[in-house]
């Protein structure tokens, strides 16, 4: 430290040290150069009885300027992080807005999509219906066919014994007229007389004539018959030929379109973390819907072993019947989204502020409808703690969705409830810093990410 008296610069140092005398040069030197930047400067004061002065010293000045430098550049640096600050966060706004704007476009894109899917399944199920009834009609008539067939093989088969009949028959008469004229010629004059015998024979001629000429006229109705037969037979084969084509053709776009239908809905299970295969288990085993599921086609083939066209009949069938149970559990699952009208996501699934965030909150405007995203049943309706207004569905697969924060509760406990059912209203109650739904999916208990049941649908429903 240094002390200042009489405009003289005193260096407060101990006595005796040896550096003494450098260092009062150099602060000597150091007082020079401020003085001839900065020369002391006098400043009076006059009153009417006296006159005083204030001596402003050079290291005075240099002290002043360097704290008037100090607090401009503070303020010049305050303003210039104000300004940055607000600027910053007035982009950041603009540019929420566009993310906003952007967002509701792209999820009034999705649901225009998602309709578009839900007609073209509405469709696809009336062409399997049409489809179907259309088989049955074919397998009708090509089971008449093959009936009429079968009764045309056994005519044919009646018409050919009987022609072979007829032909022994004549072969007979044709014998016994041989033996008759034999025994006429060898017959004595004591038996029978000349014109006995020319009558006898005459007589007989006359029956063998028209015994051959019956068998002539039977034996070439059976062979008009026999080739009318062949004839049916052969057009009845050809129109069988044709019904087997446009089936074979029918089964292909069928099994195609079932498909195309089953494997959207096979993906959207996977990618949820719900394996297929036990849910298609657990559907068949509480099975309720109307008319109860598909059955295979049976047919009348008289112990025979089914022919491929009825394989495939059945495994269409089964095919069906497999979408169908899909259709079941897709309902039985929240592959939904709770909130229909405009929205936006303000938090998702994960830690958040140093806490675990079980759920995904949807904002909209107060009062807004809320649905259920599955069939299930109302397990809770009421206020719980941090909650707020709060509503518990139990579904299918030991799934459970809550619906926190609602202004108002729409169901009672015991309910059951279907996908698209309105459960409640948008609100602020419990622990929430605005008007949002907090929605939850829980698994055997455990918190999972909703998003991984909205997004495995996005491109089904």
């Amino acid at each position: 430290m240094f002390g200042i008296a009489g405009g003289v610069i005193e260096p407060l140092l101990g006595t005796g040290n040896r550096n003494e005398p450098l260092k009062a040069r150099v602060l000597h030197r150091l007082h020079s150069v401020i003085e001839r930047r900065l020369p002391e400067q006098r400043l009076f004061l006059r009153s009417d009885t006296d006159t005083r002065f204030i001596r402003l010293r050079s290291e005075t000045q240099l002290i002043a300027l360097t704290g008037s430098a100090l607090v401009v550049g503070w303020a010049i640096i305050a303003t210039a992080v104000l300004l940055m600050d607000s600027i910053g966060s007035g982009s950041i706004r603009e540019q929420a807005k566009r993310e906003q704007v952007a967002y509701a476009a792209r999820l009034n894109e999705l649901s225009a999509q998602r309709d578009a899917r839900a007609e073209e399944a509405a469709a696809a199920q009336e062409r399997f219906n049409a489809a179907l009834d259309q088989i049955s009609v074919m397998q009708s008539q090509l089971l008449a066919s093959e009936d009429r067939r079968r009764e045309l093989d056994t005519g044919i088969g009646v018409i050919q014994a009987t022609l072979r009949r007829t032909m022994k028959e004549r072969d007979a008469a044709m014998k016994v007229r041989d033996e008759a004229l034999a025994t006429l010629e060898g017959a004595t004059g004591s038996a029978k007389t000349t014109d006995g015998r020319l009558a006898d024979v005459e007589g007989t001629v006359d029956f063998l004539t028209a015994a051959l000429d019956s068998t002539a006229s039977e034996r070439d109705a059976m062979a008009t018959s026999a080739r009318s037969a062949r004839e049916e037979a052969q057009r009845l084969e050809f129109e069988r030929e044709l019904i087997l084509d446009r089936n074979n053709r029918i089964f292909t776009q069928l099994e195609e379109a079932l498909t195309v239908s089953v494997k959207p809905l096979d993906k959207m299970f996977r990618d949820a973390g719900l394996p297929p295969d036990s849910l298609i288990k657990t559907v068949k085993k509480g099975y309720s819907g109307q008319g109860g599921p598909l059955t295979p086609v049976t047919f009348s083939t008289k112990g025979m072993p089914l022919d491929m066209g009825q394989n495939r009949a059945n495994r269409i069938l089964k095919g069906l019947e497999e979408m169908d149970l899909y259709r079941i559990a897709a309902q039985k699952a929240p592959f939904a989204v709770p909130v229909k009208s405009a929205f936006r996501f303000t938090s998702g699934f994960g830690p958040r502020w140093g806490r675990m965030h079980n759920g995904t909150d949807f904002a909209a405007s107060y009062g807004t409808p809320i649905y259920s995203t599955a069939d299930g049943v109302v397990i809770h309706a009421g206020r719980q703690s941090g909650y707020g207004n709060l509503v518990k569905i139990q579904h299918e697969f030991g799934i459970e969705t809550r619906y926190a924060h609602m202004s108002k509760v729409r169901v009672k406990v015991g309910q059951r409830v279907s996908r698209g059912d309105r459960i409640g209203d948008m609100g602020s109650t419990g622990r929430s810093t605005g008007v949002h739904l907090h929605y939850e999916v829980r698994v055997g208990g455990k918190p999972v990410n909703p998003m991984t049941y909205i997004k495995a649908a996005k491109d089904v429903f």
